[in-house]
Parts: C-alpha cells; sequence; structure tokens
C-alpha cells in the first residue's frame, strides 16, 4: 500500500508536527464515519419504504432513479426547497436549536464507536458511559421543539415523548449495567473483546432478558412504531413537529432514522459480538479462513438486520395506547432488569458465565 503512496507525499507528511498528524488522522476519520452513516439514513429510508411495500404486497418507490434508487436523494432535494416557516409567537432561537440537539447526539455517539479491531476515531475508557450520555441528550431536542412553538399539540407531544424516552432510559442503563459487569468494562472495544470466540461467547446468550429489553427499548427510545405515541396523528397531529417544514422537518426526520441506526450498532456491539465473526470458534475452517476474521463486514450485516427488524416491527404491529407503553417500561422492564443483574451477581459469586471475573 505505501508502495502506491509518491515518496514526496511520504516526506511531507513526515515533516507536519505529530499534532498536525493527530488531527489530520481523526479530520478524516471523522469524515469517513460521517459520511458513511448519512448514507446509510439517507438509503434507510428508500429500503423500509421497499421492506413495507413487500410485506403489503406494494411495489414501494420504482420510478426516481433505477429501482427507485434515487428516491432519497429526491426527498432530500423537496425537503430543501420548501420553505421555514418560523411561528410568529415562537421562541425563534429554540425553534432552530431544537432540530440540531435531536440530530447531534445521534451522530456524535460514533467517536468511540468501533468499526474493526484498529478503526475507531476515539479510544476512550469510558465510551460505555459516553454513548449513554449522549443517546441521553436526543430527549432535549424533543421537549424544546414542542415548547418552542407555542402550540398545545406540539407540546403535548413533546410530554408524552419526554415521559416515554426516561421511562425506557432508566430500562436501557440497567441493561447497560449488565453489559458493564459481563464485559468488565466501560471500554467498547474491551467489551467486544470479551465476546471473541464465536457465537456462543456473545452476551446474548447469558444476557438474553436484557438484550429483548434493551432493544425493544431502543425502538421505544427513537419513537417508533409501534411506540410512536409522540407522532400519534390521530390523536396530536404529529406531535412535537407539527410546525416544523422544510430544513427543519428533515433534521428531525434525519434524526430519527440516525438514532435507528445508533441504536441497531449498539445492540450488535453489546449483545452480539460487534465487528466479531460468529463462526470465530469454528476452527475446522481452517486458521485463515474468510468466514472466521472479524471486520467491519460482520458489524455492517449485524446493523442492516437490526435495521430490518425495525421496519418489520412498523409493517406488523398497531400503534399501543400510551398507557400500555408506559406500563411496559415502568412495572415490566426495569423489574426484570433488575432480577437480572441480581442473577448476573450470583453467576460471578459462583463463578459462572462471562462476569465470573469480578468475583476475583
Amino acid at each position: 500500500m505505501m508502495d502506491l503512496i509518491p515518496q514526496f507525499v511520504i516526506d511531507l507528511w513526515s515533516s507536519l508536527p505529530p499534532t498536525i498528524q493527530y488531527l489530520t488522522i481523526v479530520t478524516w476519520k471523522i469524515l469517513f464515519v460521517m459520511i458513511g452513516v448519512i448514507l446509510v439514513v439517507a438509503f434507510s429510508t428508500y429500503f423500509e419504504r421497499k421492506v413495507i411495500g413487500s410485506m403489503q404486497s406494494r411495489v414501494g418507490p420504482n420510478r426516481v432513479g433505477p429501482l427507485g434508487l434515487g428516491q432519497p436523494f429526491a426527498d432530500v432535494i423537496k425537503l430543501l426547497c420548501k420553505e421555514v416557516i418560523i411561528p410568529a409567537q415562537s421562541n425563534r432561537f429554540l425553534f432552530i436549536i431544537a432540530p440540531l440537539l435531536s440530530l447531534t447526539p445521534a451522530l456524535a455517539a460514533w467517536a468511540v464507536i468501533p468499526m474493526n479491531a484498529t478503526f475507531v476515531i476515539a479510544d476512550i475508557n469510558a465510551g460505555l458511559l459516553y454513548v449513554l450520555a449522549l443517546t441521553s441528550v436526543g430527549v432535549y431536542g424533543v421537549i424544546l421543539a414542542g415548547w418552542a412553538t407555542n402550540s398545545k399539540y406540539a407540546f403535548l407531544g413533546a410530554m408524552r415523548s419526554a415521559a416515554q424516552i426516561v421511562a425506557y432510559e432508566i430500562a436501557m442503563g440497567f441493561a447497560l449495567v449488565g453489559v458493564l459487569m459481563a464485559g468488565g468494562s466501560l471500554n467498547i472495544g474491551d467489551i467486544i473483546e470479551a465476546q471473541s470466540g464465536g457465537f456462543s461467547n456473545w452476551f446474548l446468550v447469558p444476557l438474553f432478558p436484557l438484550f429483548l429489553v434493551y432493544w425493544i427499548s431502543g425502538v421505544a427510545e427513537t419513537n417508533r412504531a409501534p411506540f410512536d405515541v409522540a407522532e400519534g396523528e390521530s390523536e396530536i397531529v404529529a406531535g412535537y413537529h407539527v410546525e416544523y417544514s422544510g430544513v427543519a422537518f428533515a433534521i428531525f426526520f434525519l434524526a430519527e432514522y440516525a438514532n435507528m441506526v445508533l441504536i441497531s450498532a449498539l445492540t450488535a456491539i453489546f449483545f452480539f459480538g460487534g465487528w466479531a465473526s460468529p463462526f470465530e470458534g469454528w476452527t475446522f475452517l481452517g486458521e485463515d479462513a474468510l468466514l472466521r476474521q472479524g471486520s467491519f463486514v460482520w458489524l455492517f450485516a449485524k446493523i442492516c438486520f437490526f435495521m430490518y427488524t425495525f421496519f418489520w416491527l412498523r409493517a406488523t404491529f398497531p400503534r399501543y395506547r400510551y398507557d400500555q407503553i408506559m406500563r411496559l417500561g415502568w412495572k415490566v422492564f426495569i423489574p426484570v432488569t433488575i432480577i437480572w443483574i441480581a442473577v448476573e451477581s450470583v453467576m460471578a459469586w459462583m463463578q459462572v458465565g462471562p462476569s465470573s471475573g469480578l468475583a476475583g
């Protein structure tokens, strides 16, 4: 690879101060990750309509470009051309900043997510806490959007969404405590390494109840069907973003899909080994078998699976009543996580399972 780079480029790079080299590398990593995430978000809207159309015996997008692949770009152009109308009695500053507060945390969280064994923007020891903190910040964008518009419908949607997010955020936090106990570290790379060895070593097996809680809570966190009561069109006219249009609405739209991709990636990392191969422990395949090698391809495949599940749920289940959603979060998920953390503590004391190292 180095032979393809001209010598003067190598000499120029070597002459740069270490700080400039570091900042250049980090900048290119950020650009690579952000462009990738934004493209995945854009085409997720296309594949969602295709998947749901297939399940409901419809065609889906098929006019803009070959196989309708230009539809996401057509949607972007349409939204960019629409006028952004700011209500006269709204708080202009908060009205504008609210969509950004929803999208920015979903993108910033990728800073600590390892794509493979070597590629990560920031390999910090408290990566788990960083992710938990950023996923909690998104609720501020929702609350501010509902309050700043000075609309009762928007405010009602914001309050419903805030209560829902808080309920399921607690359950997700407790589920991550179980992951922390099993992995023995707050570093996300170390958590993935703790699951090395193939499918049987993934945390999905010993932490299956926590996986269900985390995944379903993630669906509720993103306000996706069947938990989309914050946008209940039949009840509160699209909820907290009812007054938004054009680019401002597009940012909320992008934030929802960016959070879906993030939750899918985190679920794959915490319970499905991240970039690790499920066939890593299959020694009969050979030492250098491609199927046994961990890579970004495995992580991407797992993200695609969970994204498909998001679409599947939307096409299958009707919207739950608000009281059912709150009951599930407070009276079912939180007790389940607490009980399983206690079970995990007993397993650690008995030197059984991935948490056994904690007893020492």
